[in-house]
């Protein structure tokens, strides 16, 4: 593929696997390059939820079980600072700003997240299962 050489190999394990019955754990794929993250979230109100972002990873979200509402802002955009420095080991920084739009994800789709997309995902009511795809830049 040619937004990331990695999301060829990420798709065609999605496509192949039930991963809305796999374990809540991680898959991997390729060690830190590629893994997959399947998760139970408590979905949070949007006012409750701050912008995240990663510098080494994109995110690829594939909600499973229900729709996923979405946050996003440009990260040029936010005139706040995050919470904490940036966590390099983590790979994150959380910011106090509102998303700028909001969109929703619906099982079958998907959202890829780059590190100049300050987003805050797992939005909504009840509990989400989701795949969060790691992929390192």
């Amino acid at each position: 593929m040619s937004l990331h050489p990695l999301l060829g190999e990420l798709f065609a394990y999605v496509r192949t696997h039930d991963l809305l019955h796999a374990p809540a754990e991680r898959i991997t794929l390729r060690g830190d390059d590629l893994f997959i993250n399947i998760a139970d979230a408590q979905l949070l109100k949007a006012e409750a939820q701050k912008l995240e972002v990663h510098r080494a990873y994109l995110d690829v979200h594939f909600p499973l079980s229900s729709p996923e509402i979405f946050g996003w802002r440009n990260l040029g955009d936010i005139d706040v600072k995050p919470e904490a420095p940036f966590n390099t080991e983590a790979d994150f920084a959380l910011y106090p700003a509102p998303a700028a739009t909001y969109l929703t994800v619906h099982p079958g789709e998907f959202a890829i997240v780059w590190p100049e997309d300050a987003h805050a995902p797992i939005i909504g009511e009840g509990v989400l299962r989701k795949a969060i795809a790691k992929i390192k830049l």
